[in-house]
């Protein structure tokens, strides 16, 4: 829980005033795992066990690798890193390419103390050399303390051991090394010299602190000792030294006061002030002067209003209400900046204080020293929001190993631009690092969608008459709007649709805050799409109805809108679109990849972008944004971080700070033109010849007999025992190949088999063909549309639109890895795909159009392509007329963006 600044070196490495940590920020290096999101449980010099206390001073990490909280293992050792500034590349430096997965991922130590070797993690009986559940650490640059806590004790070092299983030179707290009494033998009575269960020390200009933990207080010496069992001078929270505490918490009266503590966990100093995390009271105590004499009261509280409280996440005295609830009383957040759960850590510079709110895995981040109780932080590491706890209050959390996550952080050190965090339940130190915030938390996203938002309709259907009223009621929690129109005498259908359109859209002028509604006067609906990206859209619900005796008939999408997802969420190999955070410049041109190119790269106008350390391929640079590929080699994980290093014009470098991004095995984004989503996709006419579809299904069994009718032409199949439906498929087409005016070929995607006429352009149009068998047959053969159809090429466009059964293709990203394995292989990251046509999405692509399935003929990655995908569909043939088509493609759970496509049916009557 502990940590040592060596202050000379942090002077050395100070930021400049105006750049700082921002609330959601991820770490930019992690230390004792292969990946952020490994957290392999371990005992060797490379991995982590539970690790609690950190420290750092003279180029050097220290970490303490056990704890007190279940995470495991407790390796019962300290760890040190020498050299460090050797190993970890600075802020602004380029990352070194070399043959590792996560290229910002760190973590063999020199030294072990505790422990005879790296592989050991087992205790011992209380001796000079071993500790038991070790928790604090801190080192001044010469001497280091360590609180080994189920010994009772704190040792000391007074050089920094630079062999394996070095023995301590001083222990405090017991008689001699080889004892482990609780308070020198007294039970519950404390003493100057005895303690119980410490988890904290610190030293700082001479001084020696420790927070006895068991003993509820903090024990200060006016210089660190250099004798066995030499008693305090000074005790805080307590009237004098042996004033008995009542240690059994399910009994303990709650009585916080300014010279109170309940359970301290860890006590640091910046040498003007002393600060305490006095867990069991969710604060932490600031004290202006250190103090001199017993009992010294606290100067100001943090995590409460008064020193009296001890409420966890004390909000409605804390924070700011969101609202009233329905007796009128004010509603308050779960937690806000000021707010605070079993805090675990303070720690300050002088200039900064950093909290490790454990309970609320976090960390806060306040620029200034607070002079004021229940200051508000400025700033919130480990979560996106100050009001939420992206670990505890999600049932299924993205990225709870996340780079942008702690879990229960339990100690923090400074080097002065590095905060290095202790995160035993991910068994790793997460690295953050203050720099310029130039892409927001959720600034990586999926390059064909961008954002996704839900999407619904109203739909009118009848005759007006004059007076008919029709109401659309749209409802986000507790704020209902409604939109009331009547009809005048003789007004169309689309009119009253036009209008409804322009009161849900001009409303105080500033439209309806939930949706933007638009027309689609062929289909007489109104489009409703959420003003809010992401799944909080489809919260919107929509109801619409119309006045008594009315003519017309209003119907609903369904109770609220639909589709919104994530498009932060990024699948290997997508191409993605890096946005800058508001006028943030992320580079100082603008500057695309030469076209026609094989190899993207890595560095565009003096442009680099990293993936866990990997440089990532990019399309295109300018201020306001990049286009890169995210490598396939992240597959393994679920989380990643990312930063933009750009080199200036002038030669100065910035970097941004790291987001998180999380990763998922497919989210699937469509390409589509500019404008207000649902956007028309980029979208094609897919062959120049007729096609049809017939599908091949059922079960073998020898004996059956399956049709393929050609016009009048019959192709027969007998099927044998030994057949699968991909042999029947494969001899039809054998067979269907004869006929003069069509070819057959297999379908990618399912057992299929593609019709396409001999004819280059409409001629072939019309040409009937079914699939037959006869009763009682286990094979099914199903015509997809009665005639083949469609010829034409070209993008799709209202005055080109598609038809009802027609093959389409689309393009996409974010598909992720292909099968089979020699496909696979072939899919290297800024690379054109090297493979074939012939390879399928590992995840199942799925479609629909207008509402109704649209039949995947294929989905592959794009031989010649860097990250693109096509997918091929052939349309429902009863699709009806409608220039703004809704089309999604969907894998798993996770659909794309909903884009447009104009169909006609050539069969409907003009309305």
């Amino acid at each position: 829980m502990k940590y040592a600044a060596l202050l000379p070196l942090s002077a050395a490495l100070v930021w400049p005033a105006d750049i700082n940590f921002t609330t959601g920020q991820a770490a930019r290096l992690v230390i004792g795992q292969p990946t952020f999101t490994a957290a392999q449980p371990g005992t060797s010099q490379d991995l982590l066990g539970g690790p609690h206390g950190v420290a750092y001073a003279n180029d050097t990490l220290f970490v303490v690798d056990a704890n007190k909280l279940g995470a495991s293992p407790s390796n019962h050792r300290v760890l040190i890193y020498r050299n460090l500034s050797q190993v970890l590349p600075s802020p602004t430096a380029e990352i070194e390419q070399d043959g590792r997965i996560c290229k910002v991922c760190f973590g063999r130590a020199d030294t072990v103390v505790g422990q005879s070797a790296f592989d050991k993690g087992d205790f011992r009986a209380p001796g000079q050399d071993n500790l038991r559940t070790p928790t604090g650490i801190s080192v001044d640059g010469t001497t280091m303390a360590v609180a080994d806590t189920d010994n009772n004790r704190v040792l000391i070092w007074f050089t920094i051991p630079q062999s394996n299983n070095a023995r301590a030179d001083v222990v405090l707290g017991q008689p001699d090394f080889g004892r482990a009494l609780v308070n020198d033998g007294q039970g519950n009575v404390p003493t100057a010299r005895g303690l119980r269960g410490p988890q904290g020390v610190w030293i700082r200009g001479g001084k020696l602190f420790v927070a006895d933990t068991g003993n509820n207080r903090v024990l200060i010496w006016n210089t660190v000792p250099r004798n066995n069992h030499t008693p305090a001078d000074v005790v805080v929270g307590a009237p004098d030294f042996t004033t008995f505490v009542q240690q059994d918490l399910t009994r303990t009266t709650i009585d916080a006061k300014p010279n109170t503590l309940l359970t301290p966990v860890a006590v640091t100093s910046d040498g003007v002030r002393m600060f305490v995390a006095d867990l069991g009271h969710n604060r932490v105590l600031i004290w202006n002067s250190i103090p001199t004499s017993n009992s010294q009261p606290a100067s100001v509280v943090l995590g409460q209003k008064t020193f009296e409280t001890a409420v966890a996440n004390n909000t409605s005295e804390l924070c700011a209400a969101t609202g009233k609830n329905a007796d009128g009383k004010d509603t308050f957040p779960a937690l806000c900046e000021a707010s605070m759960e079993f805090p675990r850590f303070a720690l300050s510079d002088g200039r900064y204080l950093f909290i490790a709110d454990g309970g609320n895995d976090r960390i806060l981040v306040y620029n200034s020293i607070p002079t004021q109780n229940g200051a508000l932080a400025d700033a919130i590491i480990g979560q996106i929001t100050p009001r939420f706890n992206l670990i505890s209050d999600s049932a299924d959390p993205l990225g709870v190993a996340s780079s942008g996550a702690v879990r229960t952080p339990l100690a923090l050190a400074w080097d002065g631009r590095n905060l290095y965090a202790s995160d035993p339940f991910n068994r790793r130190i997460q690295v953050f690092t203050m720099a310029e915030r130039k892409v927001p938390n959720t600034g990586v996203r999926n390059a064909a969608q961008r954002e996704i938002f839900a999407v619904g309709a109203v739909s009118l259907s009848g005759s007006s008459k004059e007076n008919d009223e029709v109401t659309v009621t749209i409802k986000l929690g507790e704020a209902s709007r409604e939109y009331k129109y009547k009809a005048k005498a003789n007004e169309r259908l689309e009119h009253v649709i036009q209008n409804l359109v322009d009161l849900i859209n001009t409303r105080e002028r500033g439209g309806d805050p939930a949706v933007l509604a638009t027309p689609n006067l062929i289909r007489l609906a109104i489009i409703l799409t959420a003003k809010s990206s992401g799944a909080a859209g489809n919260n919107v619900e929509i109801t619409a109805a119309v006045s008594t005796g009315a003519t017309i008939q209003s119907t609903t999408s369904g109770p609220r809108l639909s589709g919104g997802q994530d498009a932060a969420l990024i699948a290997p190999g997508t191409i993605v679109t890096i946005f800058a955070a508001d006028d943030q410049g992320l580079a100082d041109q603008t500057v695309a990849a030469p076209p026609n190119v094989t190899v993207l790269p890595t560095t565009l106008g003096g442009v680099q972008v990293y993936f866990d350390g990997i440089r990532a391929p990019l399309f295109s640079v300018s201020p306001n944004e990049i286009n890169a590929q995210v490598p396939f080699e992240i597959l393994n994980s679920d989380s990643l971080n990312a930063f933009v290093r750009t080199v200036r014009r002038d030669g100065s470098v910035s970097v941004s700070s790291a987001i998180a991004v999380p990763i998922i095995r497919q989210n699937p984004g469509l390409f589509a033109a500019a404008g207000i989503d649902p956007r028309p996709a980029i979208a094609f006419h897919a062959s120049e010849f007729a096609t049809g579809t017939v599908s091949v299904d059922g079960s073998i069994r020898g004996g059956d007999i399956a049709t393929v009718v050609i016009s009048d032409r019959e192709y027969k199949y007998t099927v044998k025992e030994s057949d699968t439906l991909a042999t029947v498929r494969d001899g039809l087409i054998a067979e269907i190949n004869q006929d003069p005016e069509v070819q057959a070929s297999a379908a990618a995607a399912f057992t299929r088999i593609r019709l396409r006429a001999r004819k280059r352009g409409p001629e072939g149009n019309g040409i009937v063909y079914r699939g037959a068998v006869r009763d009682g047959d286990q094979v099914i053969l199903t015509a997809t549309t009665p005639a083949l159809c469609c010829a034409n090429r070209g993008p799709i466009t209202e005055d080109n639109p598609a038809l009802p059964g027609q093959t389409i293709l689309l393009t996409a990203t974010g598909l992720g890895l292909v099968k089979p394995d020699e496909e696979r292989r072939r899919q290297d990251t800024g690379q054109v795909f090297r493979g074939s046509i012939d390879n399928d999405p590992v995840e199942f692509v799925s479609s629909l159009a207008g509402g109704k399935t649209a039949n995947v003929l294929q989905a592959a990655m794009r031989p010649g392509s860097i990250g693109i995908y096509e997918v091929i569909l052939e349309l429902n043939s009863d699709l009806p007329t409608d220039p703004r088509t809704q089309l999604t493609i969907a894998q798993d759970i996770y659909v794309s963006n909903i884009v447009t496509i104009a169909v006609r049916n050539p069969n409907e009557q003009p309305q």
